[in-house]
Order: C-alpha cells, then structure tokens, then sequence
C-alpha cells in the first residue's frame, strides 16, 4: 500500500493503518532497533511503541516521508530505551557507534538547544556535500547503527574499507565543524 494511503488510514483512525505500516515497514523498524538494542525482545517492544507514536502524532502531523518519519521515531525510542539499560548493556553497535563519534562532536553538555540545532544543520550540509558511498555508510553506521559486515556486505565493500571510510569521514567532519566555529 502506498504511504499516502496509509497517512489515510491514520488520518480516518481506522487501526488498519497499523497493521498496514507494520506489513510495509516492520522489519526495516524491527532492524533499526534491534541495532541500537541487540535484543529482539527490547527490540520489538520499541517497534510497537513506535506504531503507538505514529499514531498519537498523524494526525494532526502528515509526514512527507512516512518511512522517515516512522524510523525517527523507532530510533529515538530505542535510544531512550538503551539509556534505561545502559547501566547493565554497553556493547551494542549503538553505543560502540557513540564513542566513535565522541572525539568528533562537542560535548552535548554545554550545547544549547540553538548549538545543538545548529550542530545538526551542520551535520546535514556536511554529509550532502560528501560523495554518495562515503555518505551512505556514514549514515548506516550512525544512524542506522549496523555493523562494519553488514555495511560492508550491503555495499561489496570490504570490512577494512568500510573502517577506512568511516575514519576519513569522521575526520573530515571534525575539521569542517572547527572551521564552522564548532568546538571539538
């Protein structure tokens, strides 16, 4: 079924637009989360908040890019969720992929809310000006939070190659947040 159809289904609060969403969109939900997660379980409760999140926000909200939209919300409720388990589980790609990340960006403490806006502006501008292999494992390690084989695997890439690209790129990032003003 087509997004805008589904949007539809939300917008007349039939509940059909969730199982709709769930057949489209549930295993590429059920990837993002378990990536952050590493546990199927954890995993699928965050899917299911996730259905529950898109449906509390369309409407009064109609998201351009509903898979987008849908995968933000997943991602961030996973997230959330590592934080809560974090005391007892820190080896997930998540939270290997933060500590990659941490000589990069400044410190989220003394970011406002405008720094933090900024710094994400930032982010966007540098990755579209990047070449199109280089932005898109970027963006599958940091986002999608998948893991060196399976980036390199999606890609035909090899491991070292993948590792080699994510430390350019991460390096080129450092030196263009400097030269925009943004202390590392």
């Amino acid at each position: 079924m087509e997004d805008s159809k589904i949007i539809a289904l939300y917008f007349a609060r039939d509940e059909q637009a969730i199982r709709e969403t769930d057949a489209k969109y549930g295993r590429l939900c059920f990837r993002v989360a378990n990536n952050i997660l590493a546990n199927d379980a954890d995993a699928e409760e965050c899917v299911n908040d996730g259905y529950l999140g898109v449906w509390n926000r369309i409407p009064p909200t109609r998201p351009v890019h509903f898979s987008a939209f849908l995968c933000r919300i997943v991602r961030n409720l996973s997230l959330k969720k590592l934080a809560y388990l974090s005391a007892e589980k820190r080896a997930s790609n998540a939270a290997l992929s933060f500590e990659e990340l941490e000589q990069v960006l400044p410190d989220h403490c003394v970011a406002s809310d405008a720094g933090e806006q900024r710094l994400g502006q930032l982010i966007s501008d540098f990755l579209r000006a990047e070449k199109a292999d280089a932005r898109n494992v970027f963006l599958r390690k940091y986002w999608f939070f998948d893991s060196v084989s399976d980036i390199a695997a999606r890609y035909g890439f090899s491991e070292s190659k993948v590792k080699s690209m994510l430390l350019r790129t991460r390096n080129r990032l450092k030196d263009y947040l400097t030269k925009e003003g943004i202390p590392v």
